[in-house]
């Protein structure tokens, strides 16, 4: 299953930047992961400071 960014979210951009398919985009409330491209790799959520990343 896709990942998804929780609302600990602080948009500080690194997973968006560590992305390898690049299905992170920034939202308005925090960062969003397309599940359709997301290849659950978990890169977002070993990079991010928060842990805001989840597996759905």
């Amino acid at each position: 299953m896709a990942f998804k960014i929780t609302e600990a979210c602080i948009k500080c951009g690194a997973c968006a930047n560590a992305c390898p398919v690049e299905c992170i985009k920034e939202g308005d409330a925090r960062y969003e992961i397309d599940p359709n491209k997301c290849i659950e790799c978990g890169t977002c959520a070993g990079v991010c400071p928060v842990s805001a990343p989840e597996q759905e």
